[in-house]
């Protein structure tokens, strides 16, 4: 959304109020995932819309395609933006379930202003969230989140009948995505010959992973295709690996496919079930094309980024830089660097040559790509990069607990880096989506990072309960 601002206070506070790292996310029937707040929220977001400058014929209304995954809350918020979105003049193209970066590519291809999101990505069906895309397919610029919070102070208002906005379905969104997703693989390849588990967490994917993989040539056993509202990520899917590995055995598959209930992340598993996250696919996607001549300029990682994937990295001569967690921040650092590949551990992977935004199928072609071109094995491909040891521990704290400001747990990292010396890390972050800090401690002895991540752990629990 490209906003004239000339119509919003230029005094808007920098700290937003509702929307995180990755939209606006919680508890179903609890502030602020109500379908009143919503209904709201697609009003003020409907209202920054019908402000913004764009090249409209006379008469014409701005438009927003609304997807959403699998929960069973994602209908009653879909009436919801809908109310609000019309109320303020705008029309909406209803998707029904279709993945987070479906949105974000249909959002371009139907010429529409922006894409809005149903989804709390890899949370258990309790939760939902909100998420906006661009008219370019981009997560929102922080500027156009203040204009959309700075309007939810307002009442709503409805437009003249006559100028209402409208609502349609979608019929082909399906199928335009996934031909988008084949499009993203080499035409002289194809699959024919592999075997493949692909898990889509009973989430948006349930009807496009499958496809996508098939139309490419691929055997393909779907787990994790039954959603019933309630059973999103349930034991399943990116963040729960057991059912992919015990699947890939089982029908002694060639590789598995794990997505997460929005689709927008990976993990992926050899024949044996061995698992590969996110840094070391991203290590594979960067050393495949470096050596066909591909690569453009380096790879985005975060502070958690594992530390061998660096210096794996390194060893071939490709760049490496740092973003804060979350996509956002990684495509942040991509588009400022001019490079095209980054992401996480945790399975979101950016390929900008070939979306804006992450896409879980898409990154699996790129592995896939590497895979049928070399005509070698996972293992194979990441040769080169051996994990360190990682401990991540998830505190509870209360809300605004700021653990950077306790000397105890300050002297605590202190202590566990000067241990850890230059073969390994300490970091201690907030979460941008739940009352969490985040201890992660990595290093070359596993004995000596499980030992850090407990011992500080423990103390941001102690000062957290003071």
């Amino acid at each position: 959304m490209r906003c004239h601002y000339s119509n919003y206070p230029r005094n808007i506070q920098l700290t937003k109020k509702y929307f995180g790292t990755d939209g606006i996310r919680g508890r179903v029937g609890e502030m602020p995932i109500t379908p009143e707040f919503v209904m709201h929220l697609g009003y003020s977001a409907g209202n920054v819309l019908a402000s913004s400058e764009w090249h409209l014929s006379k008469g014409e209304r701005p438009a927003v395609l609304i997807g959403k995954d699998t929960r069973i809350s994602g209908y009653m918020l879909e009436s919801a933006l809908q109310a609000g979105l019309s109320a303020a003049g705008v029309d909406v193209l209803l998707s029904g379930p279709m993945p987070t970066p479906a949105v974000a590519y249909l959002t371009r291809a139907l010429r529409l202003q922006a894409g809005i999101v149903i989804s709390a990505s890899h949370n258990p069906f309790e939760d939902n969230g909100i998420k906006f895309f661009s008219a370019a397919g981009t997560k929102l610029p922080d500027v156009t989140e203040h204009a959309i919070e700075a309007g939810l102070k307002a009442p709503i208002k409805s437009m003249p009948s006559a100028q209402l906005g409208k609502a349609r379905r979608v019929n082909d969104a399906r199928g335009r995505y996934i031909e988008f997703c084949k499009s993203t693989f080499p035409n002289h390849l194809d699959l024919r010959g592999l075997r493949i588990v692909v898990d889509c967490a009973h989430g948006a994917t349930y009807q496009i992973a499958g496809p996508v993989l098939h139309e490419l040539g691929a055997d393909v056993v779907a787990i994790g295709a039954q959603p019933d509202g309630l059973n999103i990520n349930l034991e399943c899917g990116a963040t729960h690996s057991a059912a992919l590995q015990e699947a890939v055995r089982l029908h002694r598959a060639d590789i598995g496919i794990a997505l997460d209930g929005d689709g927008d992340r990976v993990i992926m598993a050899d024949k044996k079930g061995v698992l590969y996250d996110g840094d070391r696919l991203i290590y594979i996607i960067a050393k495949h094309r470096q050596q066909k001549g591909l690569l453009k300029g380096g790879v985005a990682g975060t502070l958690m980024t594992n530390l061998a994937v660096e210096n794996g990295l390194r060893k071939l001569n490709i760049p490496f830089a740092r973003a804060n967690v979350g996509d956002r921040h990684v495509l942040e650092l991509l588009q400022k660097e001019g490079w095209q590949l980054g992401g996480e551990g945790s399975g979101h992977i950016l390929c900008i040559d070939k979306h804006t935004t992450g896409d879980g199928i898409i990154s699996a072609l790129q592995v896939l790509y590497a895979m049928r071109d070399s005509a070698k094995t996972l293992p194979e491909l990441a040769h080169g990069v051996t994990l360190y040891p990682q401990r991540l521990i998830n505190v509870k704290v209360p809300k605004g607990f700021d653990s950077r400001a306790n000397l105890a747990i300050r002297a605590a990292q202190a202590d566990a880096e000067r241990d850890l010396d230059d073969s390994g890390r300490v970091l201690l972050r907030p979460s941008g989506t739940e009352p969490l800090v985040r201890v992660m401690v990595e290093g070359e002895s596993k004995q000596k990072v499980k030992h850090w991540a407990e011992k500080i752990a423990d103390i941001v629990r102690n000062a957290a309960a003071e």
